[in-house]
């Protein structure tokens, strides 16, 4: 306890700072999303195709941008510029959901708010790389995701008190989701200072050549082997609120799911991060992909309200222990001058396979039932154990 309160001290103020941004981008974020799909279709009378277009268009979106960010990040020799400019056009966004008369409205403030989170996400990681001290990557990176996820919960809980006192009145809520992207934002560009460079970045004619991809070592790619293989086990959050609803929790509990999830991932990434940089990665993710394979047995077997808890317990668990650790094993992996062109790779092909991976959780649902969907993931977490087994640096 002592040594993780002495490493918390001694993280830099920029650290500190990213996190906060996050938490309170997050809080703006989750507290409009969480009330999205009700806004669509009760509000503005959208359908569920249009809703999964919405909301499929966004992520992919966001998981393109990052890979371009990343690499022109690495290209200007700044992060800063990128990432201010991707939270910044995420609050531009907020008030447009406020106001928006039709669909298409939300549409594009959805799209918007997604390329700002792909253009922000990549150089933000590289960031913190340069930034955290070798020694204290992992609870860099455990710190920021702690702070992330701490909004992440908090949003949702505040959209649920905000209904209560604007007597649902989606659209005043949403109004109130200006306030913590803009204080995100400010803390960004006053708190936040990039590092000089320690040599002078080398010219590059493009911000993406394959000369600078072949820099990438093996190392580096064994990781996003791995990462994408635990990506494929652990497919969309919404599978876990089908789950409970399935199981029997009122609707207007569901977002007690997210809430749950949350706050065990808030609790345990942080001490997972700082803890890996005293005993190595490999161990805590061998860990975290326990945890996740307990967390699909008992969502597939689950028969009540409180056992269904318990397994999104596990997966919250399963997030702190694997994915701060994932991105400070980019770092580890990577040349200091092309980490953002490595999170933008990573993040790239993470997002392709969520994307792959919904597709094949909801199929094997609808076909096969719950248990199928959530077996499968426990299948393909070992396989990523395997590899880490496998690959004993």
């Amino acid at each position: 306890m002592v040594s993780r309160l002495s490493a918390r001290r001694t993280l830099p103020s920029g650290i500190w700072a990213l996190g906060l941004v996050s938490l309170f981008m997050d809080m703006s974020s989750e507290l409009v999303h969480s009330l999205l799909p009700v806004f669509l279709v009760s509000v503005l009378g959208a359908s569920t195709l249009e809703l999964g277009l919405i909301e499929g268009v966004a992520e992919a979106t966001a998981a393109i941008s990052k890979f371009f960010s990343g690499a022109l990040s690495d290209h200007l020799g700044r992060r800063k510029l990128l990432t201010v400019l991707g939270y910044g056009l995420a609050a531009l966004t907020k008030p447009v959901f406020a106001l928006a008369p039709t669909i298409g409205w939300v549409f594009a403030a959805r799209f918007v708010d997604r390329v700002g989170k792909g253009i922000r996400g990549a150089p933000r990681d590289a960031l913190i790389g340069d930034l955290a001290p070798a020694e204290l990557r992992g609870a860099s990176y455990g710190l920021r995701q702690s702070l992330d996820t701490v909004g992440a919960f908090v949003g949702p809980l505040l959209a649920i008190l905000l209904m209560f006192l604007f007597a649902d009145d989606i659209r005043k809520v949403y109004g109130f989701a200006v306030l913590p992207a803009a204080v995100a934002v400010a803390i960004l560009v006053l708190a936040v200072r990039e590092p000089e460079p320690s040599a002078p970045a080398a010219r590059r004619s493009a911000p993406l050549r394959v000369a600078e991809l072949r820099r990438l070592s093996p190392g580096y790619w064994w990781v996003v082997l791995v990462g994408a293989v635990l990506t494929l086990a652990r497919f969309s959050e919404a599978f876990l609120v089908l789950r409970a609803e399935d199981a029997g929790l009122e609707v207007a509990l569901v977002p007690l799911v997210m809430v749950v999830m949350s706050v065990v991932y808030a609790a345990s990434a942080y001490p997972a991060g700082a803890l890996s940089d005293r005993i190595g990665r490999r161990h805590l993710l061998v860990a975290g992909c326990g945890a996740l394979i307990a967390a699909d047995l008992v969502l597939a077997l689950a028969s009540g309200i409180g056992q269904v808890m318990l397994g999104v317990g596990l997966w919250g668990l399963h997030m702190g222990l694997t994915q701060g650790l994932l991105a400070a094993l980019v770092t580890d992996r990577c040349p200091a001058d092309l980490r953002g062109t490595a999170f933008g790779l990573f993040n790239l092909i993470s997002g392709l396979v969520l994307l792959a991976a919904s597709l094949l959780a909801g199929f094997l649902w609808a076909r096969y039932g719950w248990p199928s969907t959530f077996l499968a993931g426990a299948s393909f977490t070992a396989l990523a154990v395997a590899g880490l087994l496998l690959n004993r640096r």
